[in-house]
């Protein structure tokens, strides 16, 4: 199946936010995606990824100082399972060879096997901890931190999912 990026724009928020409530127990907030949205111009980068017209899921970057971080991804729980998570991380992961950092970094929730299995098997390494980072349900939840080396991936361009 043939998956399209583009810009996140202010008009995807309703179905933005209905995956981000659908796929994370701690979502974020309308103002958290509106305020990276217009910091597009700081090195903020928020994309949609869509199967045809309807979006399956979106991601939130930044790069600065060499560094890179996935600061929210998701796809829609009924498009998971298909593959389209670990294509879409691939265009995160090129994205950031193409911004030159050299290194990428995210934070998952340690609860999050699924998530830890996919950045693994995708190249990154767990780093470090955040004791207690996330709320949850039970009170708090261990962030693990996790980073990729960029310098040795060999992409030249990213533009197709």
């Amino acid at each position: 199946m043939k998956l399209i990026h583009r810009r996140m724009l202010l008009a995807d928020l309703a179905d933005v936010l209905a995956i981000e409530n659908a796929a994370h127990s701690n979502p974020w907030t309308e103002k958290g995606f509106v305020d990276c949205i217009n910091a597009s111009a700081n090195g903020y980068v928020c994309q949609v990824l869509l199967s045809k017209t309807e979006l399956v899921g979106y991601a939130v970057l930044s790069a600065a100082a060499g560094e890179a971080h996935l600061l929210n991804v998701a796809i829609d729980p009924k498009w998971q399972g298909l593959g389209f998570g670990r294509r879409w991380l691939g265009w995160v992961i090129g994205w950031g060879v193409v911004q030159k950092a050299h290194a990428m970094f995210l934070e998952v929730r340690s609860g999050n096997l699924v998530a830890l299995s996919l950045y693994e098997s995708s190249g990154f390494s767990r780093i470090g901890l955040r004791r207690d980072y996330y709320p949850s349900l039970l009170g708090r939840e261990d962030a693990v931190v996790m980073g990729l080396d960029l310098f040795d991936l060999d992409i030249q361009e990213v533009s197709e999912i």
